[in-house]
């Protein structure tokens, strides 16, 4: 009776997924699968017409070529509904392999009845797979599964189940940028500029600090009268920080900055090793990029004795998050490594701003999912708007998850009156905060510290931008600790220079700390 009853869950459960998909099985086969170029052309024509791309709207079609170009990893999304936990008999399939082990009647999590359908779908393909090679990456926490399906009727079984949210391939993203070296863009040497002036590239300040030349256009060294970032903790998620800047390390508490931590973590999984997930090295938080390394010093450099960079926020505590290998969130291990990251600083309760200057094309339910969860716990979150590339000008806008309302999105613009986009800033309605960090007249981009030594470097993009206006967050919060994330805003919003009437391109326009702390 036990085998009958889980037999009759498996039919149903398949029959339930059957009754809306397309009736075409020959997709397996090469020659119907859709080339790269036509699926980016889909995706930039989706994102010029609505401003941006979800894989809901692919076909089937479309959707399971994706997959076939990117190692057919999925993010799943499931529902946890009362409808789905009480539908044991529709969704029980473990006892279908082996009903003499189960008790059918026994309520099984969710999570734990999608592992077993998908086992039971891909073990028709591979019979030699075991049920613990199923999940690639297991997830705590969010109601997602990182899984490999390898077969359209599979794809297709669970994209329509009614408890399954939303289901995206992970690793096509890559496909978008071209050529490829162009994901390495945000990566170069994070070199010292022996060629900064004073009084032009920067400013002296107590002990033996430099304030970078845009400081002043939000009233940086008014605000550090009586505001310095103490006692908040911001979680940086980039690409680390670079072992041999002891400004990042040993020397983090010097001079003005004092009695607070910096903290190196990882989340990025381990590579894939001749197509097996997790046999490559284990990742370590030590930068290997440059721009995670820039962005904290950006953040929170200590306003030191040794004559470099000051941080916007030099007394806040730091958590630099190694999440990913570049600044775009392409590979399925970046998705997980982010996602990862931003569940990490939710579940942190001394975390009040979450910062990342990285971003991606399409969006990726996984990281809206991961987003959620912690703007549901209280942090406040900058993202950057987008820094173009060749392939994206003229129909990127701003880039996800920029674009999601839980997040604040941030970009560059140039010194002047008038509001302008930096040379390469993306900007758009999502917009909420922008920062001067490019001068008209050369070009320059704000200073932070190099890789090494004590002579700062330079750094632009809307990466800067949003670094900064993390550490403007962080310095009014230490003002006023007992605030909510709303309330920060609300404070933010209001001493900013657009107020009460957002810019349709530049949202509130640049914040003033020193407005906001008096």
């Amino acid at each position: 009776m036990k085998k009958f009853l889980h037999y009759l869950a498996c039919c149903l459960l398949l029959w339930s997924c059957q009754k809306t998909i397309e009736r075409n099985r020959s997709l397996d086969h090469a020659e119907n699968i859709m080339p790269v170029d036509s699926i980016n052309a889909f995706i930039a024509n989706e994102i010029t017409k609505t401003g941006q791309f979800e894989w809901k709207t692919a076909s089937d079609r479309m959707l399971w070529s994706a997959l076939v170009h990117s190692d057919y990893i999925v993010s799943l999304g499931y529902r946890e509904t009362e409808m789905a936990s009480t539908s044991v008999l529709m969704l029980s399939t473990a006892s279908a392999l082996n009903a003499s082990q189960s008790d059918p009647a026994a309520t099984q999590p969710i999570k734990e009845q999608l592992l077993d359908l998908i086992f039971l779908l891909e073990r028709k393909i591979d019979p030699a797979l075991k049920r613990e090679m199923i999940e690639i990456w297991p997830e705590p926490v969010l109601p997602v599964l990182n899984v490999r399906l390898t077969s359209y009727e599979n794809m297709l079984q669970l994209r329509y189940s009614a408890f399954v949210r939303y289901l995206e391939p992970m690793n096509y993203e890559s496909h978008l940028y071209q050529p490829a070296t162009e994901r390495q863009s945000g990566c170069a040497a994070n070199l010292p500029d022996p060629t900064l002036r004073a009084g032009w590239d920067y400013g002296v300040v107590s002990p033996f600090a430099k304030a970078s030349w845009n400081y002043p256009y939000h009233g940086l060294l008014d605000a550090w009268r009586v505001a310095s970032g103490a006692g908040i903790s911001v979680f940086l998620i980039d690409t680390g920080i670079g072992y041999q800047q002891e400004n990042l390390g040993d020397q983090f508490n010097q001079g003005l900055s004092q009695k607070r931590r910096i903290e190196r973590v990882v989340t990025l999984p381990r590579r894939q090793l001749f197509g097996i997930i997790n046999l490559g090295p284990v990742e370590t938080p030590e930068d290997q990029c440059g721009h995670g390394t820039a962005m904290a010093g950006v953040l929170a450099a200590p306003r030191g004795t040794d004559g470099n960079i000051a941080g916007v926020a030099y007394n806040t505590n730091l958590i630099a998050c190694r999440a990913a290998e570049d600044v775009f969130i392409d590979a399925a291990r970046e998705v997980r490594g982010v996602s990862d990251a931003f569940v990490m600083a939710a579940n942190r309760k001394e975390v009040k701003v979450i910062s990342m200057s990285m971003g991606r094309i399409t969006v990726s339910s996984q990281l809206r999912d991961a987003i959620q969860y912690a703007y549901n716990k209280g942090k406040l979150i900058f993202c950057a708007a987008g820094t173009s590339m060749s392939f994206t000008a003229g129909w990127a806008g701003v880039i996800f998850p920029a674009t999601m309302s839980e997040v604040q999105a941030v970009t560059g613009v140039r010194e002047g009156g008038a509001l302008t986009t930096c040379t390469a800033c993306h900007s758009g309605p999502q917009v909420d905060f922008v920062v001067v960090m490019e001068r008209t007249v050369d070009k320059k981009h704000p200073l932070t510290v190099a890789d090494r030594g004590d002579i700062p470097s330079i750094i632009g993009g809307s990466s800067v931008a949003t670094a900064t206006m993390a550490g403007m967050a962080a310095l009014v919060w230490s003002r006023y600790p007992w605030f909510t994330a709303a309330q920060l805003l609300d404070k933010l919003e209001q001493h900013s220079t657009n107020f009460p009437n957002r810019h349709s391109q530049y949202g509130w326009g640049l914040v003033q700390p020193a407005q906001a702390v008096y």
